[in-house]
């Protein structure tokens, strides 16, 4: 099969339009077209309508299609043109709330003034986002008044509160996104009254659902369309029957999101929520009918037990669980904790339930401790065969059971296919009995991301994702990165594995970042090298102010990426280098020269030892295939390429690409891995390397 990019596979090319949907699509992207008209900057783009005209097919055809779209692409457009155009209801699911945010409040009114659409627009997160007004009366209640932090949180909400029309708690300036006032004022699932609680009509969750259902276009995220798909919790299951297009953008997150919903989880911190509502509900509502401070202590200490058990261990450690009870615990200790936790839980439940008439507070919790009963019951059970368990291991302790991909959720609960669909579809009672909205037995179903595998067939994506029927296209980036962008391999530097990997990392970075003023963003393989580099870092610039070193982990990724966006501020502010790793592999977007140097330590392979990597790669020896080939090193360049993707975000952005990681060169799989990367020209020496840097950094003063 030919490998050129812009080839749909499994359907022959159109050249020819097909619809009056995607005659519309060129009008509108047409050097004359209304884009054109309205935005003087604009330029046609060949992978844009491309893209938009293969949308428009798969929407005029309730199919399915799956897109990577290069950076620069402009993909966003090219699936919200078509989509609104074809003048049916849309639901558009982002990985991020940055993105869900953008499209909200930007490109859609933007859109849908330019094509004159009187279209009503819905933004639906999840509950955590979302202030509960009868959680955040419990909260004054449960803060100790010692916890005068705290307490001034929970004030400013209060008054957030009083003026608020959406309740997203994302409007309040200056609340941090790990403040422990954030659980204690909004609801989940299992602590949600429902029409029991006294504001009901008014809750904020409620009025962004009954909003989202009136909407032709509504805005949701990953977390939340599969919450609603394993529990039918969001809304989604009565929105979702009357829609016709379903767009996933980010969609290479889409398994990995997918699979933490499907499985199963319990961990101590919500067993230690419970035992806090419990007691400060018991002591508030049924004072002296049960003895909630001795439930609450007995509960607590069995949790507390369990993690004992545990023992002192590296945090992120995964114990495989494929026996009874999970790798290097005792096992005799280990059933006897679970068995005090389930017995204290079931202590609970009891003198809950005889609480249930003195109101819906007493039923939720009943729930809950039951619930958890149910899963340490599951969890007492062996592992089924298409899942892997294991525990999380931190400062709390987090039990998990989790399928090894998505296909068969995508195949028979999403595109409806497979002979079990009619027995395993959780919408499809929904859709047959729901009488207020109109219901589409077929609809399009759109997946775009700037990176979806490293081979035409997307195969990355497709197979984890139960698509391997579906049309797949790939768009190339219109940038120029053989001229704008130069990636170098330091052939003479240490082994990842070796000691001196990170001082190595950490040196060259200080070289190369000092010549820039700044402007350099680290990524990192592990926390491990994150804190080795960092501190090197701060040791080499500690005496000097020319140059800020930020470190992930020590303020939000917000307040991080918005001090390094400012860069140096015209000589005001210090220049910055920031040294991340995780989730700062994406959603990073510095356009201009703000950044102009990414490091990467090491290649991303994927933690051989993780559980569910393990069972991944044994399910594919057992299919007779190479997980290596089949899974690591496509694992890998997809990873890599998000990292790369962080330097060239505009048009005339220029930068270099510095991977610290010989094997790129040495190995047989390295031209794997590189063909993966932009073609960006190769650095073959240090010197090569300064030179650019050089010329990058009198651009800039010139600048």
């Amino acid at each position: 099969m030919s490998s050129l990019q812009d080839q749909v596979h499994h359907e022959p090319p159109q050249t020819v339009p097909a619809s009056a949907l995607e005659q519309q699509v060129i009008e509108f992207f047409a050097p004359g077209g209304a884009l054109a008209q309205h935005d003087p900057y604009y330029r046609e783009r060949s992978g844009q309508l491309r893209m938009a005209l293969a949308v428009a097919r798969a929407i005029a055809g309730h199919d399915a299609l799956v897109v990577e779209a290069g950076t620069g692409v402009g993909k966003t457009f090219a699936y919200l043109v078509p989509a609104l155009l074809a003048g049916e209801r849309v639901l558009v699911s982002t990985a991020t709330k940055t993105l869900q945010d953008q499209l909200f409040t930007r490109d859609l009114p933007y859109l849908a003034n330019l094509l004159g659409l009187p279209l009503r627009l819905a933004l639906l997160k999840g509950r955590g986002s979302y202030l509960c007004l009868h959680r955040l009366q419990q909260a004054r209640h449960s803060v100790l008044r010692s916890d005068g932090v705290l307490l001034h949180t929970i004030s400013r909400i209060e008054r957030f509160a009083q003026v608020t029309r959406t309740g997203d708690l994302s409007e309040l300036e200056g609340l941090d996104e790990r403040s422990p006032a954030i659980p204690l004022v909004t609801s989940t699932r299992e602590n949600c009254l429902g029409s029991s609680c006294e504001h009901f009509r008014q809750c904020h969750v409620n009025v962004a659902r009954r909003e989202a259902l009136a909407a032709d276009v509504v805005v949701v995220n990953h977390h939340l369309f599969f919450a609603d798909l394993a529990v039918r919790e969001s809304g989604m299951a009565e929105l979702l029957p009357s829609v016709h297009t379903v767009i996933f953008d980010e969609a290479h997150q889409l398994n990995e999101i997918g699979t933490q919903f499907m499985g199963m989880q319990l961990g101590s911190s919500h067993l230690l929520d419970l035992c806090r509502d419990m007691l400060a509900t018991g002591m508030q509502s049924a004072r002296g009918l049960a003895d909630w401070q001795t439930l609450a202590r007995q509960l607590e200490h069995a949790v507390r037990e369990l993690r004992l058990v545990v023992g002192q261990r590296p945090a992120g450690t995964k114990l495989r669980w494929t026996e009874p009870v999970p790798d290097t615990l005792n096992p005799d200790e280990w059933p006897g904790a679970l068995r005090a936790v389930r017995a204290a839980l079931e202590d609970a439940a009891a003198s809950l339930d005889m609480m249930s008439e003195l109101g819906p507070d007493f039923v939720r919790l009943h729930q809950r401790a039951t619930s958890m009963q149910e899963r340490i019951d599951l969890f007492q059970q062996p592992c089924p065969p298409d899942a892997v368990r294991w525990v999380d291991v931190s400062a709390q302790l987090r039990l998990v059971q989790s399928p090894l991909d998505i296909a068969e959720t995508v195949r028979t609960r999403m595109l409806k296919r497979g002979a079990s669909i009619k027995q395993d579809s959780a919408w499809d009672e929904v859709e047959k009995n729901h009488e207020e909205l109109p219901v589409r037995q077929d609809r399009a179903w759109i997946f775009t991301s700037a990176t979806l595998g490293d081979e035409p067939q997307l195969r990355w994506f497709t197979e984890p994702c139960g698509m391997g029927d579906v049309a797949t296209l790939q768009v190339e980036s219109p940038f120029a990165y053989a001229t704008h962008a130069g990636v170098h391999v330091p052939g003479d530097f240490p082994l990842p594995n070796a000691p001196d990997h990170p001082a190595a990392v950490a040196g060259l970075v200080a070289d190369a970042a000092g010549q820039l003023g700044g402007r350099t963003l680290v990524l990192t393989t592990t926390l491990r090298s994150l804190r080795l580099i960092g501190e090197a870092l701060r040791r080499h610039f500690e005496c000097r102010d020319s140059i800020e070193v930020l470190v992930q982990g020590e303020s939000t990724k917000r307040r991080l990426i918005e001090r390094f966006r400012q860069g140096d501020d015209e000589g005001r502010l210090p220049g910055c280098i920031l040294v991340a790793s995780a989730s700062f592999w994406e959603g990073v977007d510095v356009p201009g020269d703000g950044l102009q140097l990414v490091v990467i330590d090491k290649l991303p392979f994927p933690p051989p030892q993780d559980p569910l990597v393990e069972a991944r790669s044994r399910r594919l020896e057992l299919e007779g295939r190479s997980p290596f080939r089949d899974y690591f090193l496509p694992e890998t360049a997809v990873m890599l390429k998000q990292g790369a993707g962080r330097l060239i975000r505009r048009e005339n952005d220029t930068g270099v690409l510095v991977v610290c990681d010989r094997r790129l060169l040495q190995m047989s799989y390295g031209k794997r891995l590189l063909k993966a990367l932009p073609p960006m020209r190769l650095l073959a020496s240090r010197a090569e390397l300064d030179a650019v840097l050089q010329e990058l950094a009198c651009r800039h003063g010139q600048d």
